[in-house]
């Protein structure tokens, strides 16, 4: 089999995996009055890594990671997701908070933000500014980026990754 094709193969089945994970663990982390971050499924050599980031008011504790950790671990057994042999990770998200849904940009408007996009915008694909708005316009949504006085205007769907900056 070709190298691309099978690496294609595992990216579904990676993206999948995360779909369903997210699935069966959201229940358990809103009844504990927490907020799913993200969900990573990375499949190592001979065992799935599956990392859960978790968040609620006031931060999450040691404790609040290792409840999760034990209901979840659980759940993903009995459903055998991802199959075979993983290595769980439940933790909070840090000072550089990863944005993945729509609603993580609303809450951060006016904080600094890192985003890296598919495809170079004014010759670059990473740039470090201030969230200016986030906004719909003509059915797409689009990320207002005020990066050292200059604003870019970056649609949603280019997003690969994007960070909050840790501001003293």
């Amino acid at each position: 089999m070709p190298t691309f094709l099978f690496c294609d193969i595992m990216n579904q089945a990676t993206h999948t995996y995360k779909e369903k994970i997210e699935q069966l663990i959201l229940p358990v982390i809103e009844a504990d009055k927490m907020e799913l971050v993200d969900v990573e499924c990375l499949k190592m050599k001979s065992r799935w890594l599956v990392r859960i980031y978790v968040d609620k008011e006031g931060g999450v504790t040691l404790d609040d990671c290792s409840n999760v950790s034990h209901q979840i671990g659980d759940i993903l057994d009995v459903h055998d997701v991802p199959p075979g042999s993983y290595t769980l990770e439940v933790s909070s998200p840090g000072l550089d908070r990863p944005l993945v849904r729509d609603g993580d940009f609303s809450k951060v408007l006016g904080r600094m933000v890192k985003v890296q996009l598919r495809e170079k915008m004014e010759g670059s694909k990473n740039f470090k500014g201030r969230l200016a708005g986030f906004t719909e316009e003509e059915g797409r949504k689009i990320l207002i980026l005020d990066v050292d006085g200059r604003t870019f205007r970056m649609p949603r769907e280019m997003v690969v990754k994007a960070n909050l900056v840790y501001e003293p």
